[in-house]
Formats: C-alpha cells, structure tokens, sequence
C-alpha cells in the first residue's frame, strides 16, 4: 500500500492545489489528512470542498473545531482568533457541519493518524520528550502520523518493540524556516519520504490582505515561520 499523508492545509487553497498534483502524480492507493483545514488562511470553503468531495479521510483539528463552532478559540492570539471567526462566518453550513463531525482519530491497517498527540489533539509533539509518553498509547500500531506542529518530524522509540512518530509538516503554514508547501509519502514496502512542494506563495498572501485579515498571517507564508 501507498499512502500520501498531508496535515495544516489551514484555508491555503494554492498550497492545497499544488501538494494534491504531486500526489496525483504518484499515484498512492490513499490520501489521509490530519487535520486543520481550515484557519489562518482565505479560502476555508474551497479547502474543505476538495477534501469532502475527493471524500480524504480526515481527522479534526483544533482549528477546524473552533471555525466549526464545536470549541471557541479562547486560547488563540488575537491575530489567530480573528481568523477563526471569520472562517467560521464564511464557511457554508455544509463544510461547518463537515468539520463539526470529522473524528479525533483514524485508524487504517497500517497505521494510527490524529491530530496533536494521541493524548491530547491539543498538545504539541516538539521534541523527543514530548513524543516519550505517546508511544505507549500507540496499542497494536507502530506508527503513527501526527500534525499540529507545522514543522516535519520523525520520533522513533529507543527500545523494541520499535514504534514512530512521524510528522509531515504543513501544507500551507510551514512553520520549519522552508516556504514550501510539506506532506509525505508512506509506501509499506519502501517506507516513508519527505516531500515539499513550490506553490503560488504571492497569490495566497494576497487573498489574505484582500480578506482583510491580520497581515503578519500573509507574511509568515514567504518565509516559513
């Protein structure tokens, strides 16, 4: 089996696009999302469209639950909350009723996939110290895909049975100093690779400013952060 596993897309349709044509290409037997669809950036419905009807199973990310009205983003920056209401105006009653509903967990043949950690979808896997207590929440898997940090990972436990962790970075909000849009490859056989992707940076930043949407949102984009 080949897996394509993508995470964060947060509302940037041209990353979205340009990551879904890599995949394409390749041709994997299935694509997972892990969540955060929506937020940050403009375009949260055409985001969830495509993940609805390509029918991408997906998992519900804390962004997603505060633009669906299942939480309220007290504890988001004011930049950050902003957004979050503003995607929870705009998104149809489909795509709220969509994200209101996605599950906390997937769980396939070969694998686990949430959010955050297994813990907690809210909690942030940094470093190694952070992944320790989740590999003992992994039951019969030994490998499970993660979000929520932005940034790609690869946490391995140090003694057997071995079991990882393993993050993909973002689709549209790279947070590790590299712009391009991240998502990863699993193939069962061969194993996992890291893949990044160019994508229209200037034309997503654009919309953001035009949404009237706090700037610093639009400029994180150009560089990564």
């Amino acid at each position: 089996m080949k897996y394509a596993v993508i995470s964060d897309i947060h509302s940037n349709l041209e990353a979205l696009r340009s990551v879904l044509s890599g995949i394409d290409a390749i041709g994997p037997d299935a694509i997972i999302c892990l969540g955060d669809i929506v937020g940050y950036g403009a375009d949260p419905n055409a985001c969830a469209d495509i993940i609805r009807e390509r029918e991408i199973p997906s998992v519900m990310g804390n962004h997603d639950a505060a633009a669906a009205g299942v939480t309220e983003p007290y504890n988001f920056n004011s930049a950050v909350r902003e957004a979050a209401l503003w995607t929870r105006s705009e998104l149809t009653k489909e795509n709220r009723s969509f994200l209101a509903a996605l599950p906390d967990r997937l769980e396939t043949e070969h694998f686990l996939a949430v959010h955050g950690a297994i813990s907690d979808p809210d909690k942030y896997i940094l470093v190694y110290r952070d992944a320790e207590p989740e590999f003992s929440l992994m039951g019969g898997h030994t490998l499970c895909f993660f979000g929520h940090t932005h940034v790609p990972a690869h946490h391995k436990s140090p003694a057997g049975p071995e079991r990882h962790l393993i993050n993909p970075g973002s689709v549209g909000q790279p947070r590790d100093r590299n712009p391009r849009a991240a998502y990863v490859i699993y193939d069962t056989e061969s194993g996992i690779e890291f893949r990044r992707a160019e994508y229209d940076i200037r034309s997503a930043r654009k919309k953001i400013i035009e949404k009237g949407l706090d700037p610093r949102l639009a400029e994180r984009l150009s560089y990564g952060y």
